[in-house]
C-alpha cells in the first residue's frame, strides 16, 4: 500500500505568521516608542560626527542655547528631506548644558527680537541661532541644505551639522571674528559715517571695531580682515610692514581708496598694492554722457555718479566675487554703478610675482551705445608724474575701478575699490521704486565672505544621499537586465505558485 505524503506547507505558513505577529510587531511598537534610529545611510546623516561629539564634550561646561525658528521639531521630523536636521537638533537637546527652544518668529516677534536686538543679522523662519553668553550666531535656513552641482544634475546636501558645530565653537570661544577699520589717516569713522555699513557687516556674523595700527603695533588675533577706507594720508612705514607681514601669512585686507586731493603719493599703500600686482591712479573719474550718469539723492544727474559693470568670472580665475552680484542686477534688485571713484591698473607680469598671484578686475566703466567710452579722468592728488598720466592717458578708454588679488601660495587676499563713498549713506545715489540701491555697495559687503568666511569649517563636510546608478550601452542591454532582475524572478514566483497549486493535495 502506497504511503500518503505529508505536506508541511500550511504549518510553516502558520508558524511564520505567528512569528511575525509575536516578534516583529511588538519589536516595531517598542522601537517606535523609544524612537530608536539605526543610521544605515552611507553619509551617516542621522548620526553626529565624531568631531561634533568631541566638541560637545569639550564645551560641556558652557551653557548653550539653541533656537530653531519653527514652532516645533515635528515640522521637520515628518518631512523626510529635513530628517537629518531633526536628528542633529534632537541630539543637541539631549545634552544637559544645551537648551533647545523652538518657536515661530512670525508668531512671537518679541522673542525673535531678543536674538537680533539691533536688526543686524535678520530673523527668518527655519533659521537656527546658537547663543552662549553674549555671543549669538545665526545659521540662515538656506545654508542648512545646499544645492550642489554634480555633472548635469543638482544634489541637495545637508550642511547643517557642520554649520551648527562651527557656530557652537564660535560662540563658546567668547568673541566673534572682527573686521577692523584702520584709523589715524584722516579717514571718516565707522561710528559717524559708516555705522549702517558696520551693521550690515555684523549681520554676516562679524564684529566691527576701529584700530590704530601705528599705536597698537600688531594685528589682533581675532581679526577677520583689515579695512582701510578713504585715507587722506599715507600709511606709516610701521603700518606698511605689519600689513605686508599679515598678508604674507594669509591675512586679508580691504581697501576703499576714494579720490583724495592730498599732495604727494601714498608710497606705502602703493607698495602693498604693487606686491599684489595692482597700481593706483591719482585721479577722479567722471562721466560725460548723461545716459551713463546716476542721480544724487537730490535727484540731479551727476558726472561723478557713473554707471559701471562687474566682469563675470571666467575659467582663467578661481575666485568669484561678481556672479551673485550680476544676478541681483539682472532681477533689478541692484543697479550697476559707483560714485566718486578713482581708477587702477594691473601691473605687467615682470613687475611683480605674477606666478603666485591671481589678479582680476571686478569693476569697470561702461561704453555708450556706439561702443565708445565717454568717461573723463582728471588728476587729483599725487605728483606731477601721476598728474600727467591721469590727464593724458586715462580718458575715453576702458578703466578698471576695482580689483581682487589672491596670493595662491600664502592665501593672502586684497580687495580694492576706487570709491569709499559707496558705504556712506549720506552720499549714495537716489533710490526709489524704479531705482534699486547701487551694486558697488553690495559688492563691498559681499567681499567680506571672500576675505574671511565667518562659518568655521569643522571638517565634517556636507552629507548627501547616495544613489546607485546603472549605465547601459543600448536599449537591448537595458531590457535584458530588466528581464533578469524583475521579469525572471516574477516568473519563478508564478511558476512556484503553479507547482504548489498542482501538488497542494499530494
Amino acid at each position: 500500500m502506497q504511503k500518503k505524503k505529508i505536506s508541511f506547507t500550511g504549518a510553516v505558513a502558520i508558524i511564520i505568521s505567528i512569528l511575525v505577529l509575536v516578534v516583529f510587531v511588538p519589536f516595531n511598537i517598542v522601537a517606535g516608542y523609544f524612537d530608536k534610529v539605526y543610521d544605515m545611510t552611507p553619509a551617516k546623516q542621522y548620526t553626529l560626527n565624531s568631531k561634533t561629539r568631541e566638541l560637545l564634550s569639550d564645551t560641556s561646561d558652557k551653557d548653550i542655547e539653541v533656537y530653531f525658528l519653527l514652532e516645533s521639531l515635528s515640522k521637520v521630523k515628518d518631512s523626510p528631506e529635513y530628517l537629518a536636521l531633526y536628528h542633529t537638533l534632537s541630539e543637541l537637546e539631549k545634552r544637559d548644558n544645551i537648551t533647545l527652544t523652538c518657536f515661530d518668529p512670525d508668531e512671537d516677534p518679541e522673542r525673535a527680537q531678543t536674538l537680533d536686538p539691533n536688526g543686524t543679522t535678520g530673523v527668518e523662519r527655519g533659521d537656527v541661532f546658537v547663543k552662549c553668553g553674549k555671543i549669538t550666531k545665526r545659521i540662515a535656513h538656506d545654508k542648512i541644505y545646499q544645492s550642489v552641482k554634480s555633472g548635469e544634475n543638482s544634489l541637495v546636501e545637508y550642511a547643517g551639522e557642520n554649520l551648527i558645530a562651527g557656530a557652537i565653537k564660535t560662540c563658546t570661544a567668547g568673541s566673534l571674528q572682527t573686521m577692523y577699520f584702520l584709523t589715524g589717516h584722516g579717514e571718516k569713522t565707522i561710528e559717524d559715517s559708516y555705522a549702517a555699513f558696520a551693521r550690515s557687516v555684523q549681520s554676516d556674523n562679524y564684529d566691527t571695531a576701529s584700530l590704530d595700527l601705528d599705536e597698537t603695533g600688531s594685528i589682533p588675533g581675532n581679526t577677520a580682515a583689515i579695512w582701510l577706507v578713504g585715507p587722506q594720508q599715507d600709511l606709516t612705514d610701521k603700518e606698511r610692514d605689519i600689513l605686508l607681514s599679515f598678508l604674507e601669512n594669509g591675512g586679508s585686507v580691504s581697501m576703499l581708496l576714494g579720490p583724495s586731493d592730498t599732495e604727494g603719493r601714498f608710497r606705502n599703500i602703493e607698495t602693498i598694492l604693487k606686491t599684489f600686482g595692482i597700481e593706483m591712479d591719482y585721479n577722479i573719474i567722471t562721466e560725460e554722457s548723461a545716459a551713463n550718469q546716476l542721480r544724487t539723492q537730490s535727484g540731479d544727474l551727476d558726472p561723478a555718479y557713473i554707471t559701471c559693470e562687474y566682469p563675470y568670472k571666467t575659467d582663467d580665475f578661481t575666485q568669484d566675487l561678481t556672479t551673485d552680484l550680476n544676478y541681483l542686477i539682472s532681477v533689478k534688485e541692484r543697479s550697476a554703478g559707483t560714485i566718486n571713484t578713482r581708477s587702477f591698473g594691473q601691473l605687467p607680469d615682470s613687475q611683480y610675482d605674477a606666478a603666485s598671484y591671481e589678479v582680476c578686475s571686478i569693476m569697470r566703466n561702461v561704453a555708450n551705445i556706439d561702443d565708445k567710452y565717454t568717461t573723463k579722468s582728471t588728476a587729483m592728488g599725487g605728483d606731477d608724474t601721476t598728474a600727467d598720466f591721469a590727464n593724458e592717458k586715462l580718458s575715453e578708454t576702458q578703466l578698471d575701478l576695482g580689483f581682487y588679488s589672491y596670493n595662491m601660495v600664502t592665501g593672502g587676499k586684497i580687495f580694492v575699490l576706487g570709491s569709499c563713498d559707496i558705504i556712506d549713506p549720506e552720499l549714495l545715489p537716489k533710490t526709489d521704486a524704479n531705482t534699486p540701491p547701487i551694486a558697488s555697495s553690495t559688492l563691498a559687503l559681499f567681499a567680506n565672505t571672500w576675505l574671511f568666511d565667518s562659518d568655521i569649517d569643522m571638517g565634517i563636510g556636507n552629507k548627501a544621499n547616495a544613489y546607485d546608478t546603472m549605465t547601459f550601452k543600448d536599449a537591448g542591454e537595458a531590457k535584458h537586465v530588466m528581464a533578469m532582475t524583475a521579469i525572471l524572478p516574477v516568473g519563478l514566483i508564478l511558476f512556484g505558485v503553479f507547482v504548489w497549486l498542482k501538488r497542494r493535495h499530494a
